[in-house]
């Protein structure tokens, strides 16, 4: 069920069983071996179809490659979908931005929604530009197939924590789901306290990770602090612990930091799903059965904004 490949140190966990009787179990075990280890894992055989990655990923790059005057007519709104430029993120404790821009997608809600005319922040349609046509379908059929990744997960990693399969269904009716592709340029040699993402845990509840050739994505080892690669592995994607289940979870399973650097000597790119739940969505350690929680009550929507106003600096304008 885990194994280890080549000189990577993560494990690396076959979905498959999770479409057969009596699977989940085995699963269930490994998942729970990584998130109370590592943090982070990667997994196999997970649904998301090769095409469908290569035609979003052609998309954007084809977006991210755009004059910076082309990319600014589809900046970032209040509700977080559009264009992100470099320099816009700026990591908890960190001294330098991110050296990374990306394009973010969520849930496309028409304005007549429920969640939407209830006021309940970060909804509302994309951020499409109309210079690049192709790029709304291709990720929106990648935000779709990495959705469906996403609860498949989900009911393996309630089992691990002892919980019915589908205790984290009703909590995902119209989850807070971002998609974002990010481009990292080539860092400078002599760059040593540049990252392409300066070390941070991820907000969320679990996050799932799509990665080019280039590596650079690099993990905290927990015992000796020691920073540890996350290699690209042909298909595979990598999932890790984000803050929001590491609450929910009352330090069950804790989030990993994390960082990237690129030494590649030319761009990187990635796709990036935080796979959340719904605005609403009760967090409370208490749910998952702790007796002595670490955490007040919250919500998935109070947390993640809690974050963003300290992490983007489009929300700190006006």
């Amino acid at each position: 069920m885990t194994h280890q490949l080549g000189n990577n140190s993560l494990p690396v966990i076959d979905l498959t069983p999770l479409d057969s009787p009596g699977g989940e179990a085995a699963v269930a075990a490994s998942i729970n071996a990584a998130c109370t280890g590592p943090g982070f894992f990667y997994v196999r055989n997970h649904g998301v179809d090769e095409a469908v990655i290569a035609t979003a990923m052609a998309a954007a790059r084809r977006f991210f490659l755009l004059p910076q005057e082309v990319k600014a007519r589809t900046k970032a709104n209040l509700i977080h979908r559009g264009w992100h430029a470099a320099g816009g993120a700026v990591m908890e404790g960190a001294k330098k931005p991110d050296l990374k821009e990306f394009f973010s997608i969520g849930l496309d809600l028409p304005a007549d929604h429920p969640t939407v005319l209830a006021g309940e922040k970060l909804r509302g349609p994309n951020n499409w530009p109309a210079e690049v046509p192709e790029l709304a379908p291709a990720m929106e059929a990648y935000f779709a197939a990495i959705g469906a990744c996403g609860a498949k997960l989900l009911r393996a990693v309630a089992l691990s924590l002892g919980l019915d399969r589908d205790f984290f269904a009703p909590h995902y009716k119209t989850p807070l789901q971002r998609t974002q592709a990010i481009f990292y340029p080539p860092q400078a040699p002599d760059d040593t306290d540049g990252f392409g993402v300066a070390p941070h845990t991820d907000f969320g509840c679990i996050t799932l990770l799509w990665q080019d050739d280039s590596g650079g994505l690099e993990v905290r080892e927990r015992q000796t602090g020691a920073w540890i690669p996350a290699p690209p592995l042909p298909g595979t994607l990598v999932v890790n612990v984000g803050d929001l289940l590491g609450r929910w979870s009352n330090d069950r399973f804790a989030s990993t930091p994390h960082r990237v650097v690129n030494r590649s000597g030319h761009e990187r790119m990635s796709v990036a799903t935080f796979y959340d739940p719904d605005f609403s969505a009760p967090v409370d350690p208490r749910a998952l059965g702790a007796t002595d929680p670490h955490y007040p009550p919250t919500t998935c929507g109070e947390h993640i904004l809690g974050r963003f106003a300290q992490a983007f600096a489009y929300r700190k304008q006006g």
